[in-house]
C-alpha cells in the first residue's frame, strides 16, 4: 500500500531540532538543553568542541575547533560542502524519507534549561606552583597582577532546575581568575583541566583595561597568556585579545583603535582556526597578520624555544609592517 502522507517542500517546515539530532547523530532529543559533542568537521578532535545550544527560541551550533557556527542549515552546508539551496534540498529530502519510514517526527516537551553560573569565588596568595607554571612563559606575578589575573582557592557554580538549586564547588591548584579593573570576574582559567580550560563569565576583550594608547602599534593576540608573554618583550607595542579567536572584535572598537594607533596587526595561533580567524580580520577590517611558526601559539613558543628565538622570528615581520605603515 502506498503511503498518503503529505511531503513537505520548504526548509521552514523541517523542525530545527530534527536537523541537529539527525546530522549531529545525537543520542538524545533536543528539548531546550545544550549539548556538547566532538567536532563534525575536525576528525582529529579528541575533546568535544562542538556545542549545540538554544538561544532566543532557536537552536544553533558553535564549533570551537575551527570557528564554524550558525543554524542547522549552516551545519549541513559545512559538513557536506554545499550551498544554502543544496543543503536545504538535502535536508528536505532526508526529512521526508525519515517521516515516510518512521511516521511524524515527535517534538519533545520543550523546556529551557538553566546554565551553571559562578556565584562565589575567593582569591588566594601566589605560591611556588603558580610561579613554576607562569614563569615558563616568561610571565611573573607582577605582570599578572598588572593585568588583574589572580589565583583562586575555589569558586562555586549554581543553577536552578525544577525549583531546586544545584551547586558545584571547585577548588584546587592552578585556578586563575581574570578580572576587570573594577573587580568584576570575566573569565576563569584552569590550564590543567583540558575539558574546562576556560569558563567565560562575561564578554570582554582582554587587555583593553590596560591600554594606555601611548604606543603607535596595537597587536591583537589570541589569549591573555599570549598578551602577557608578548608584553615581557618590552617592545613599544600594546596588546589585546578577544575572548577567543573565533569571536570577532566589534567594528566600533576596531574603528576607535584606528584613530589611536598607526598600525593594528593580528598574531593568532598557527593552527587552522587561528589562520582562518586572521583571514577574517583581513577580509573584514583589512588588518594584516604576522605568523609565528614555532609552537602552536606565542606563549607555547616562548616556553618551547625561548624568548630570544621568538623575538628573532617576530621582529622582522613587525618591522616590515611598521616601515610600510601597514
Amino acid at each position: 500500500m502506498l503511503s498518503t502522507k503529505a511531503l513537505i517542500s520548504s526548509i521552514t517546515e523541517v523542525p530545527e531540532t530534527w536537523i541537529f539530532e539527525h546530522y549531529g547523530k545525537l543520542s538524545e532529543k533536543l528539548i531546550g538543553q545544550d549539548v556538547k559533542i566532538k567536532s563534525l568537521f575536525n576528525t582529529t578532535d579528541k575533546i568535544p568542541s562542538l556545542v549545540i545550544y538554544h538561544k532566543q527560541g532557536k537552536y544553533k551550533f558553535k564549533d570551537f575547533s575551527n570557528g564554524n557556527g550558525g543554524s542547522g542549515v549552516d551545519l549541513v552546508m559545512g559538513i557536506h560542502g554545499l550551498t544554502y539551496g543544496q543543503a536545504s534540498m538535502k535536508i528536505i529530502e532526508e526529512y521526508n524519507e525519515y517521516t515516510m519510514n518512521n511516521g511524524d517526527y515527535a517534538l519533545g516537551k520543550f523546556k529551557v534549561h538553566s546554565r551553571y553560573r559562578i556565584t562565589e569565588f575567593c582569591k588566594r596568595d601566589w605560591n611556588v606552583l603558580d610561579q613554576d607554571y607562569w614563569i615558563q612563559y616568561n610571565i611573573g606575578s607582577k605582570q599578572l597582577e598588572e593585568a588583574w589575573v589572580y589565583p583562586l582557592s575555589f569558586y562555586k557554580m549554581e543553577k536552578s532546575e525544577d525549583k531546586e538549586v544545584k551547586e558545584l564547588n571547585i577548588s584546587g591548584q592552578y585556578i586563575y581568575g581574570y578580572f576587570r579593573t573594577n573587580g568584576d570576574l570575566y573569565k576563569v582559567y584552569q590550564p590543567k583541566i583540558r575539558e574546562k580550560k576556560f569558563l567565560n563569565v562575561k564578554d570582554h576583550v582582554q587587555g583593553t583595561d590596560q591600554l594606555k594608547y601611548a604606543n603607535p602599534t596595537l597587536l591583537i593576540g589570541s589569549s591573555m597568556k599570549d598578551i602577557l608573554s608578548f608584553n615581557s618583550f618590552e617592545w613599544p607595542i600594546e596588546v589585546v585579545a578577544p575572548g577567543s579567536e573565533n569571536t570577532m572584535i566589534r567594528k566600533e572598537m576596531i574603528e576607535t583603535w584606528r584613530h589611536k594607533y598607526n598600525l593594528i596587526v593580528v598574531l593568532f595561533d598557527n593552527d587552522e582556526p587561528g589562520v582562518k580567524a586572521a583571514a577574517k580580520y583581513k577580509k573584514e577590517f583589512n588588518i594584516p597578520s604576522i605568523q609565528l611558526k614555532l609552537s602552536k601559539d606565542l606563549s607555547d613558543s616562548v616556553k618551547d624555544h625561548g624568548v630570544e628565538t621568538v623575538m628573532a622570528e617576530l621582529h622582522p615581520q613587525l618591522k616590515k609592517l611598521i616601515k610600510n605603515g601597514r
